[in-house]
């Protein structure tokens, strides 16, 4: 046959790595995060200076800053109030978060004292939703990309950050429920993951498309109804009972503007003038772009492979939200990394994973200089400058471009993991996610 002659197409033999390395190196950098995060100081009884909250500036200097610590105080948790069904005892704003995640937090704050406490119990809680991811990219496909996620840079720093996690954990769950044959849980999984995080609704069209594309249109008409329907049935009591709480999070977001992290604010800065597009513009510019370039990159991979894989089209929906998006908080480079595990095919010669590796370097890279510029401008610190900041956010902007062409031009691999019951209608010489990773 024609494609046996075809270096790529001789067989690799390559040892697969099984579950139990795979939790081992999850259980290790976990324990890492929480070490950056909490920092305890072994002369003074492993105190968690960082994670009890007092802060006097080493929250940025030494790196080990986590939305988690201020929100038991900012979200007013640590009394007995129900969020959305009780307003803010005190002046100001709170339950800016989604329900699943407010309902986390208070679970957590019931089940915990104090700062420190609180984080602790947070981190068990992100723990478990780190395992559910790990377990789900291992059974769809393998121990090898699976490692992708368990020792992500990304994952140390931002694992115990906020609790997006949550979200992360749902939505690879849904992945795996999909590729499983149950589009029913793969729908309610998705929409759990959207009342913690929205993201997670970004999956539900590109999985539900992938079900037409395979002309079995009933499949995914329940998927997306069960999505709409597990969203609706968490978040309806608290929209009913406690609608100016409940919609605290959308009024936030609307209202907010560019984002430290976002290319809208570097665009601005360059130009000489901070916040130069109003925020009802760059609400409309920001959905406009996500909306119009997905489309685009749709169109364009169809044209190269006009039956490739629509579930695939979750990667470019997911870069581009946060590409064009006035907010890319730190932690969003989580809801990434299953899908490069899972999506990322190669750029020509250059293989996904190094594609993958560059990422990593300029996450990092936008972590340590975001965080010590803080210090330097709150605490008069000696940080990175804010350039340096800006530069790292471009760098991983073009990174991500790069990630966009590779989707396009790249075909998409067979995922073979260990519990993979439906596999990916491709040919079959490309073996592996991403053929050459």
């Amino acid at each position: 046959m024609a494609a046996a002659q075809e270096p790529d197409a001789r067989p690799r033999h390559r040892t697969e790595i099984w579950l139990g390395p795979v939790l081992g190196a999850l259980a290790l950098s976990c324990l890492l995060g929480f070490w950056l995060k909490a920092q305890p100081d072994p002369f003074q009884g492993f105190k968690a200076n960082c994670a009890d909250g007092v802060w006097t500036g080493q929250q940025y200097s030494r790196l080990c800053y986590s939305d988690i610590v201020p929100l038991l105080g900012t979200e007013h948790l640590d009394g007995g109030r129900l969020p959305f069904l009780q307003g803010c005892p005190v002046s100001g704003t709170c339950d800016e978060y989604p329900v699943l995640t407010m309902y986390a937090m208070r679970l957590a704050a019931w089940a915990s004292n104090g700062y420190g406490g609180f984080f602790y119990a947070n981190v068990l809680l992100l723990t478990v939703a780190a395992g559910v991811v790990a377990v789900s990219l291992y059974l769809i496909a393998g121990g090898r990309r699976a490692l992708w996620f368990a020792l992500a840079p990304t994952f140390v720093i931002y694992g115990f950050m906020n609790w997006d996690l949550l979200a992360v954990a749902f939505a690879t769950a849904g992945i795996l429920a999909f590729f499983r044959g149950r589009d029913v849980s793969a729908g309610v999984l998705f929409g759990l993951g959207a009342a913690a995080k929205l993201y997670p609704a970004l999956l539900v069209i590109p999985f539900a498309a992938e079900r037409f594309r395979r002309r079995e249109p009933d499949r995914g008409i329940h998927l997306a109804w069960a999505a709409a329907g597990a969203w609706i049935v968490v978040d309806l009591p608290f929209a009913l009972f406690g609608l100016r709480g409940w919609s605290e999070f959308f009024r936030f977001n609307a209202h907010r503007g560019a984002d430290f992290d976002s290319l809208w604010y570097i665009g601005c800065h360059l130009v000489g003038h901070d916040g130069c597009v109003p925020t009802g513009l760059l609400n409309v510019g920001a959905l406009v772009a996500f909306l119009g370039l997905t489309a685009l990159l749709w169109v364009l991979r169809r044209r190269l492979q006009p039956d490739f894989p629509t579930w695939t089209v979750a990667f470019p929906a997911v870069v581009l939200f946060l590409l064009t998006n006035k907010v890319y908080s730190p932690q969003y480079g989580l809801w990434l990394l299953p899908l490069f595990a899972l999506m990322l095919p190669p750029l020509g010669r250059l293989k996904a994973f190094w594609l993958f590796v560059a990422f990593e370097v300029t996450d990092v890279a936008v972590f340590v200089t975001r965080f010590t510029w803080f210090d330097t401008v709150q605490y008069a610190g000696h940080g990175a400058p804010f350039w340096s900041f800006e530069v790292a956010v471009l760098a991983r902007a073009v990174v991500l471009v790069l990630c966009l062409v590779a989707w396009v031009t790249g075909r998409q691999g067979e995922l073979r993991g260990p519990a993979m019951v439906e596999p990916v209608d491709v040919p079959l010489r490309h073996v592996a996610v991403g053929a050459s990773a």
